[in-house]
């Protein structure tokens, strides 16, 4: 058997550091095999899904020298590797199930389906379909559907029992069925759902390993049924650990930046950053924590990988960063500061700004320095002497990141566009607006252009910038969040978006 593994990022947002950490993993067992490793393009959310957010994942992917050997760019026997470009393979599996029996057409309203949610919380039940249209006769089904009347597909579930998972790492878990929702398949818009593609995919591509977060054994037993109805053999299962803050908590945004391009910009090497990540739960066999990738993969086994949650310590890859700089030669070092930030393409958005301002070469360091090296490190007294305070520079900070968390085109003009639209609806001057953002962004009361800085510094620094200047003002409690949710909702933008839920 040939082994094969395959990553499936969503190019919904940043690409993120668990992304990396799980395709790490990945590439590297199917490499220490003679294997072949996949990138899939899960982009079946159509409405988040961007070619900008796909580009940057696979750019960041390059960078940390995580290379495919099937997908986008690249190529294989097994495409396309997006699954926007596979709907006829996911149209025919939803059809197959629904002629054997195993999944049916659902009417259900959204109204409704909250409605029966509602009443299973109250009642202290586990929220999931009750099977409203599990009653209807084909010949109804097809009747409504022949009429254009919305619906979605949802797989059956058994009503009792248990199913039982092998995990390769946990062994047998078993999981009730009365747990499990009858997952939706089909969406109303023809569109598959992860479920549903994630193992049409994976069947199709051959894949003889998924290993991926402990977030999705809880999905598990969909999959596994999924495979049964079809009659396929289901991969192996390994469910990795879930990188944690160091205060144990699941790595959030929220606590620790979880870009990968805010540690590019940062300065840290590709190499530091992947070392860091093989760290994160594998053990080497000399116990070296010093190695480069290709070391890694050498090393690299199943079995040394540990169940312990792996902290994300931004102290110890500043330190492995600083070792791998240490072992540059003053020529290579040269070589990655300039090729950093120092260079002609990095430097020349830059120019229009500071050339106007510019009396002597010396001006440009600390006119610059906020966006080519770290902010200062902010405190409450920063914000002193502003117009707002209080809960309303809360406000400002925390709807401002929540909006350009939102963004999806960082432009200029969508930046004006949208940090303008917010205090319009909130009622403030522009001025007043920005300048709690000028002293996030910059640690200054004054500096060169927002809107350019926002520009400049990108999606990752940019919010990174604004995280911190919340927590500088002591952070937000879950009760404050709750309020301030309250209040972003009543601006008609509902609540923040939470880490994205694809697979990583």
């Amino acid at each position: 058997m040939t082994v094969r593994t395959r990553v499936a990022p969503s190019p919904t947002g940043d690409p993120h550091v668990g992304t990396a950490y799980v395709a790490l993993f990945n590439m590297a067992f199917a490499r220490s095999q003679g294997g072949q490793f996949v990138l899939r393009i899960e982009d079946t959310d159509q409405a988040r899904s961007t070619a900008e957010s796909e580009a940057a994942i696979l750019d960041a992917f390059r960078w940390l020298g995580l290379n495919w050997d099937e997908g986008p760019e690249v190529g294989g026997p097994h495409g396309p590797y997006r699954q926007s470009e596979r709907g006829d393979l996911y149209q025919a599996a939803a059809k197959q199930l629904v002629a054997d029996g195993h999944a049916f057409p659902c009417f259900c309203t959204a109204e409704r389906l909250d409605e029966v949610r509602r009443a299973q919380q109250l009642a202290k039940e586990t929220p999931r379909y009750d099977g409203h249209c599990l009653s209807l006769s084909q010949e109804e089904a097809a009747a409504r559907i022949q009429a254009g009347e919305s619906h979605v597909i949802r797989m059956k579930i058994p009503e009792e029992g248990a199913c039982v998972i092998d995990d390769l790492f946990r062994g047998p878990i078993e999981i009730a069925w009365s747990q499990i929702d009858m997952q939706v398949l089909v969406k109303s818009d023809g569109m598959p759902t992860y479920h549903l593609a994630n193992v049409v995919d994976d069947h199709h591509m051959a894949i003889t390993h998924v290993i991926r977060g402990e977030e999705w054994i809880n999905s598990a037993p969909k999959h596994r049924l999924l495979y049964d109805y079809f009659g396929w053999e289901a991969p192996v299962l390994a469910h990795l650990p879930l990188l944690r803050n160091p205060d144990r908590s699941k790595l959030s945004k929220r606590k620790n930046p979880t870009g990968i391009n805010y540690y590019r910009r940062m300065g840290y090497l590709p190499e530091a950053l992947v070392n860091f990540l093989g760290l994160m739960g594998h053990s080497m066999p000399e116990g070296q924590e010093i190695f480069d990738v290709e070391a890694f993969i050498k090393a690299f086994s199943l079995e040394r990988i540990t169940l312990g949650a792996p902290v994300f310590d931004q102290e110890k890859l500043a330190w492995l960063n600083g070792q791998w700089l240490r072992g540059l030669s003053d020529e290579a070092f040269a070589d990655r500061v300039m090729a950093w930030g120092l260079n002609r393409d990095a430097l020349m958005p830059l120019v229009p700004l500071i050339k106007p301002r510019t009396e002597r070469l010396c001006d440009l360091a600390p006119m610059v320095g906020y966006l080519l090296g770290a902010r200062r490190t902010l405190a409450a007294e920063d914000f002193e002497g502003l117009a707002l305070e209080g809960e309303a520079l809360l406000e400002v900070l925390q709807f401002t990141l929540w909006r350009l968390e939102a963004l999806g085109d960082w432009t200029r003009p969508q930046l004006v566009a949208t940090v303008e639209a917010l205090a319009a609806e909130l009622d403030l001057k522009i001025r007043v607006l920005l300048a709690p953002l000028f002293v996030a962004l910059s640690g200054q009361a004054v500096s060169l252009p927002l809107y350019d800085s926002l520009v400049f510094l990108g999606p990752d620094l940019a919010r990174a910038r604004l995280r911190d200047g919340l927590e500088a003002l002591g952070g937000v409690s879950k009760k404050a969040a709750k309020r301030l949710e309250k209040r972003y909702a009543e601006l008609g933008q509902g609540s923040a978006d939470e880490e994205s839920t694809a697979e990583s």
